[in-house]
Parts: structure tokens; sequence; C-alpha cells
């Protein structure tokens, strides 16, 4: 990636100018998640989409079939891979200054609420089912549910720090209220409806092997060994 102002060169991933007159500049990170289109319009149902662009391109179909599927390997990678996660899991991570931390949508997926803190920096994420996979099949709208993801500061309105587990129905609530809340960090029944969880910007989805080549000093959840 590069900026038509400077043509300084970018890293992707963190965000940080590389060549040019902006090396060693890091862009603010903003927060962001893949949902489901059910689930962003049952959220925001006044939000805005983007129209597809008339350019005769289909923007429903993936030329990269198969690449996430498991135990497949990043046929553009040509680096080392680090074997605590397979190559293509899909993960969450988080970094403050010299720390980074990740978990895999596996272990998501079976918790459906992971409570960690970074750099003394507390953080709840939450999973939920039903988004599907842009890299499964060839058409995107058919691709496996691997599920996403929400990373947020687990206080509450009074700066109060609320803990946070699934109910038998799957469904995320916290212990002092029994609220309950969706992707998206916001309470949608209980006692906190309406309260909003402030989100934690990180990396939602990202694949474990190029995560892993920025970040190799990672602290991988849960911790083994």
């Amino acid at each position: 990636m590069y900026d038509r102002q400077t043509e300084s060169w970018w890293q992707e991933v963190g965000g940080e100018g590389v060549i040019g007159q902006y090396a060693g500049t890091k862009l603010e990170q903003l927060y962001l998640s893949i949902v489901s289109w059910a689930d962003f319009k049952a959220a925001h149902p006044d939000g805005q989409v983007l129209s597809r662009p008339e350019s005769g391109r289909s923007y429903g179909t993936n030329p990269y079939a198969g690449y996430d599927r498991p135990g497949s390997q990043p046929f553009l990678f040509r680096g080392d891979e680090d074997p605590r996660l397979p190559a293509v899991e899909r993960v969450v991570a988080v970094e403050r200054g010299n720390d980074a931390w990740a978990v895999s949508f596996t272990t998501l997926a079976q918790q459906r609420v992971v409570t960690t803190t970074v750099a003394g920096e507390d953080i709840v994420v939450f999973w939920s089912p039903g988004t599907a996979s842009a890299l499964d099949s060839g058409t995107i709208a058919r691709g496996r549910d691997v599920g996403t993801a929400g990373i947020f500061s687990p206080r509450g309105p009074d700066g109060n720090l609320l803990t946070f587990a699934p109910d038998p129905d799957g469904r995320i609530v916290d212990a002092q209220t029994a609220s309950q809340w969706n992707i998206f960090g916001r309470a949608i029944a209980g006692p906190l409806t309406g309260t909003q969880l402030e989100p934690v910007p990180g990396r939602i989805g990202q694949l474990w092997f190029s995560w892993a080549v920025y970040r190799p000093d990672t602290v991988v959840y849960p911790a083994t060994g």
C-alpha cells in the first residue's frame, strides 16, 4: 500500500510507514469487525450501505475458494510458519506498545467469551456464530460459518468492571446485572439495555500466519507450556 501524496509505502497489518517520507509513522487504528448482513441490519436498521460499483465485476464471488479451509496452506506465503496455531486459523489480535496477544476463533467458538489484560488494559472478546467465510466457497454467501468477534472494554456505564459469560443458550450476559449483550458490545436486554461498551481497536479475523510474521512475540491464549 502507498499514499498518493508522498508515495510512502505502508505496512498493511500495522499501518506503519516503512519506506519514504512517512517511514516510521504509524496510522491511528480504528475499530473494525466483519459481521453478517443480518447482524448489521438488526443492530443498525438505518445504517448506510456502500453501493456496488458499476464495474461489471461480481463482488459476491471469491477467486480464492478453499484458501482458509482447515489444514490448507497459504499459497502466496513463503515464510516460516508459527506452529502454535494452524496457518490459516482466524484470530483476534491486540497489540499495545511492546505487548501483543491473540486468541483463535476455534477457542472463541468454544468459550464464546474470553477476558484478558494487555499491557494493563482490561479487555473482553465476544464471539458469535452466523458470519460466513469470504474465502471458503466460490460464492461468498455459501461460505461456511466461521462466526465473528468483537473486542471491548469490560467496564460498565459507571466504570465498574463487568464479568461476562455465555448462558446455557449461548447468549452473552454479565454476572452483575444479567443483562444480555450482542456482538457489537451493546446491551439488548436487562437492566443495562442500551449501554454500549467501548470498542477496543484490534485485528478481528486476521489469519494467524500473517499476524505471527508481524508480531512473532505474540502471547497466544490460552497459555501453554
